[in-house]
């Protein structure tokens, strides 16, 4: 399994990213400031089950990339680098989703089950653990399955930490976050430096 100093970097690089509203956290929010508290804790606990979802199968794709070929396993390293820069620029190049206050009626279970479904069918969380998992596993050490399972683990830890705070602040601040700008802004330029700065510094990484 991954050693501390690694858990900690990835537990770093996890919060960085997941603080940064994107389609997940704008989801949450909307329902969180549509609909109350509750249905946006639901809301949280779908995505993050959805995301889990994405942690299996990256932690199969990339056991099975790495027993067929260390190169493969380094080029997939590169790819994914590529790739969060991509979505950096993607990201300062578009508009950001808006908050809604409209109101719809949704239960519990129905707000779990749309977030679960969200998540889950998102082909970019797929590419997202493909690209980030990899800068932090150590192909040398046995055991890569249980290092990607363990690694999404926690960031999926943080996410329900994350996302949870963002349903309990937005249901707390309905309208005030409703008719802000403060969200958008960083949902598109904060989120866009980060991502193809993390894509920078995966990069340049040494990969063995």
């Amino acid at each position: 399994m991954p050693d501390f100093n690694s858990l900690f970097s990835f537990a770093i690089a996890s919060v960085a990213l997941l603080v940064i509203p994107g389609p997940a956290v704008i989801y949450i929010v909307n329902r969180s400031v549509a609909n109350g508290r509750s249905i946006g804790l639901a809301a949280v606990c779908g995505i993050e089950l959805g995301t889990f979802m994405h942690v299996l199968a990256a932690t199969v794709g990339l056991s099975a990339i790495l027993a067929t070929s260390q190169d493969a396993f380094n080029v997939v390293k590169y790819l994914g680098a590529s790739y969060l820069v991509l979505v950096g620029l993607r990201t300062l190049s578009r508009q950001p989703e808006t908050i809604t206050s409209s109101v719809n009626a949704m239960t519990r279970t129905q707000a779990f089950r749309q977030g679960f479904v969200i998540n889950t069918l998102n082909p970019k969380i797929a590419l997202f653990f493909l690209s980030f998992l990899p800068q932090f596993i150590d192909p040398d050490k046995s055991s890569n399955a249980l290092q990607s399972l363990m690694l999404g683990t926690v960031f999926v830890t943080c996410g329900f930490i994350t996302d949870g705070i963002y349903a309990l602040t937005a249901s707390s601040l309905r309208e005030t976050l409703a008719k802000g700008k403060t969200l958008p802004f960083i949902q598109r330029y904060v989120a866009g430096i980060v991502f193809v700065l993390l894509g920078i510094v995966a990069g340049s990484a040494k990969i063995s």
